[in-house]
């Protein structure tokens, strides 16, 4: 059985659980400068580059994974948000990328393997620092940093990477610009044909604010209309908010796509100084109420959100039923910003 077949498998059966934020407990270390170079000859202050900790400090990356697989997730993610060639140029580690996401992958299969029950792992793709829908400079709007054909190269040295390390999925996640999710999305596309191998994409977007839309201004269900033509194993939220803000717009999103639906919240809002203060039982009962109302099928924790919150979110969970999956439609459903809907 596949890796995906697997996964739909058990969601049939019950509510799967996510795992939540490394970068929260990265920082929870206090590491030094020297404990992210590790002896690596890097000419920028690597401080805050948590991904290069997949080759500078396994170990703590190790127990990280850990943590959250004893918690109660089933899907475990590679520690590899900004393990791109685009983000890594921030810290002059571009030539380090697929070494970066080799090992993250290696990690997170190995803690995976070693369980007594099965589990999963997503190598995840984060949104990068650029946009290819929007200019930054304002005075020319026609100005791109990157074109579309760089972003998928980029993307495709990443997931060439994490699959070689043994990734099952690739998570395209925070998704603020949804012409970089095309990006990953045709270059994940590409590298399944290549490996000649199934290669599942889970999608995640993330909203700017409260009217539910992204930066690249669409709807949730403008999103979905933009990337179902990939047929992802998961479509989903992500970061943005906590689990009360987040809900109508899953909702949304839920009575619309006919496949898997996986959100995970961040930990609340941050407080003035950028830290989040929602307990895990608090976010536990907001995501509680999510299953009550029959939205998800996978959940977990994005910002903030610790191995307790997962442990609380994998009890509430415990025992309820999983968003059950609409039919397609039988119309057309096209983009823009908002979805466009051709009936018959």
């Amino acid at each position: 059985m596949s890796a995906s077949d697997s996964l739909r498998a058990h969601a049939r059966q019950r509510i799967l659980i996510k795992d939540g934020a490394y970068g929260t407990l990265v920082q929870a270390e206090k590491l030094r400068s020297e404990d992210y170079c590790a002896g690596l000859d890097l000419s920028k202050d690597q401080r805050g580059n948590n991904d290069l900790l997949n080759i500078t400090q396994p170990g703590v990356v190790k127990r990280i994974c850990e943590s959250f697989a004893a918690a109660g997730a089933d899907v475990l993610a590679t520690n590899t948000f900004n393990a791109n060639r685009i983000s890594q140029a921030d810290y002059g580690a571009e030539a380090l990328v697929a070494r970066i996401n080799r090992e993250a992958a290696r990690i997170t299969r190995d803690v995976a393997d070693q369980q007594k029950r099965p589990m999963w792992v997503a190598g995840a793709l984060g949104p990068t620092n650029k946009t290819l829908s929007l200019s930054p400079d304002v005075n020319d709007p026609a100005f791109r940093e990157v074109d579309f054909d760089t972003v998928k190269s980029v993307y495709r040295e990443q997931i060439d990477a994490l699959v070689e390390g043994g990734v099952d999925f690739i998570l395209i996640e925070t998704v603020f610009d949804t012409l970089n999710a095309k990006a990953a999305i045709m270059a994940g596309l590409e590298a399944e044909q290549a490996l000649g191998c199934e290669l599942p994409l889970m999608i995640s977007m993330t909203l700017t604010d409260l009217s539910g839309r992204n930066l690249s201004g669409h709807t949730v269900e403008a999103f979905w209309a933009s990337v179902r033509h990939a047929r992802p194993l998961t479509i989903g939220l992500n970061c943005s908010f906590g689990a009360a803000q987040l809900r109508p717009h899953l909702a949304a999103l839920a009575a619309t796509a006919d496949t898997l639906v996986m959100a995970y919240p961040n930990a609340g809002l941050p407080n003035e100084l950028g830290e989040y203060d929602e307990a895990a039982q608090e976010t536990a009962a907001q995501v509680r109420d999510w299953i009550d109302d029959g939205l998800v099928n996978l959940v977990g924790g994005c910002c903030g959100t610790t191995p307790a919150h997962i442990a609380a979110i994998a009890k509430a969970a415990q025992n309820q039923l999983p968003r059950a999956i609409p039919q397609a439609p039988a119309h057309t459903v096209l983009a823009g910003l908002e979805p466009m809907v051709i009936a018959a």
